[in-house]
């Protein structure tokens, strides 16, 4: 039986293999990746409906349960994903940086496959597909590691596409899927610096920190994602009331999702009775500050604890400012370098925002939900990052390769 140190070995071979295709060879291989989904469709709805069934057993319901629930519609919309990223700009072999030096060396800086990714995810079983799919489109292997609680949904996706992989002339195991479960085997996993280039974690809190607590390969993270709108005394409140509906409540679970109102106490009289009316009648509760439950009523007192959560829920912390200063500092405090939102009509308070704080997306006028690989033009996104290293805020194809540098020179050397 191989270990899971053969199985890591195996994918960084196939990686190679990978890495050494052609542009339209690997999206082929992406294209029929897509078409055996369809092909498998049947037993692959079979294995979700056993997790399904299970995670009812324990007790499952709401957002958890939906989020793990396939059906021929949601598959269908996983291989069309897959085609999708077929359809995108190849990343490798992208120069970055073309010149020729004083002594005539010819210097590029040239996009390649980081090499093997690990990811690391829970719940959502398409993560299997849309993961692959992206690694292996920027020509890397991938190792998925997935819950408990999608095992029989992710071994059959895998399977689906492992068998396409092989097809086409590329190892299997440039896709390897991790079954054995038990933390150790994370842990051996987040311990293969020689092997894994990179770990990915897509969950909630507790996993993302155990997996950057433990991890000795580099870790692209994001911990959690408290995102504010500041309503700006010159803000257009039309604006900035569906700034504030949409952030909060086309999709509260979301990361990008607003978990807290910061109002200048400028506009705050007429603004805030309105936003609170306006939240309450989509089912949201507030949770406000002295001065936010002095201009409106049924607002539950705010605690410390509040500005700092991440609710993923309907619910909003609200808080009435003096300044801009004081919203700057309120999100220093509290935020999570995640997203962050301004609404106003004064370019210079704009311009301020953007530059005094360092979330890995700031929006002028526009809604949180915005944050998001495939809204901003990255066509799918594999995560979003909070973490400085090559990739910042959401991560599409390029982040999943580096820049090194190709020289080409005619005999120079540097100590004639």
């Amino acid at each position: 039986m191989q270990t899971l140190r053969d199985q890591a070995l195996a994918c960084r071979e196939a990686a190679r293999t990978l890495a050494g295709l052609r542009t339209a060879a690997r999206d082929a291989l992406l294209r029929a990746m897509a078409d055996a989904l369809d092909a498998h469709a049947e037993a692959i709805l079979a294995a979700n409906a056993r997790d399904v069934a299970a995670a009812q057993a324990r007790g499952t319901t709401g957002a958890l349960l939906d989020r793990l629930r396939l059906d021929a519609a949601r598959l269908a919309g996983v291989s069309a994903a897959v085609r999708e990223v077929a359809a995108l700009p190849d990343p490798v072999g992208q120069v970055t940086r073309d010149d020729v030096r004083p002594n005539g060396l010819h210097v590029r800086k040239v996009r390649v496959p980081l090499g093997v990714i690990a990811m690391i995810y829970e719940a959502r079983p398409n993560v299997t597909a849309d993961a692959a799919a992206l690694c292996i489109k920027a020509g890397n292997g991938v190792i998925l590691r997935g819950g408990s609680e999608a095992i029989h949904s992710n071994t059959a996706i895998a399977t689906a596409l492992r068998e396409a992989i092989a097809a086409h002339g590329v190892g299997p195991d440039a896709l390897t899927l991790v079954t054995d479960l038990r933390r150790e085997t994370m842990l051996a996993l987040l311990q293969l610096v020689d092997i894994v280039d990179l770990a990915i974690p897509r969950g909630g809190e507790g996993l993302i920190r155990f997996v950057a607590e433990h991890a000795r390969v580099p870790v692209i993270k994001h911990y959690k994602g408290v995102c504010h709108l500041f309503v700006d005394a010159s803000a257009d409140p039309e604006v900035a009331l569906r700034l504030l509906i949409d952030g909060k409540t086309s999709r509260p679970s979301a990361c990008n999702a607003l978990e807290t109102v910061l109002v200048h106490a400028g506009i705050a009289a007429t603004f805030v009775p309105r936003a609170v009316q306006a939240l309450q009648a989509a089912g949201v509760e507030v949770r406000g500050d002295a001065r936010i439950r002095a201009l409106a009523g049924d607002v539950v007192e705010a605690s410390e604890d509040d500005y700092a959560a991440e609710f993923l829920d309907l619910v909003i912390a609200a808080r009435v400012v003096d300044s801009l200063d004081e919203a700057l500092a309120h999100i220093q405090r509290f935020g999570s370098d995640h997203t962050e939102v301004i609404a106003t009509r004064d370019d210079a308070n704009a311009a301020r925002f953007v530059a005094a704080l360092r979330a890995a997306v700031v929006m002028v006028n526009a809604s949180s939900r915005f944050s998001d690989g495939g809204e901003l033009g990255l066509g799918a996104e594999i995560g979003i990052s909070t973490t400085r290293l090559h990739a910042y805020g959401p991560m599409g194809l390029e982040a999943l390769t580096i820049e090194r540098f190709v020289v080409e020179g005619a005999g120079q050397v540097r100590h004639p």
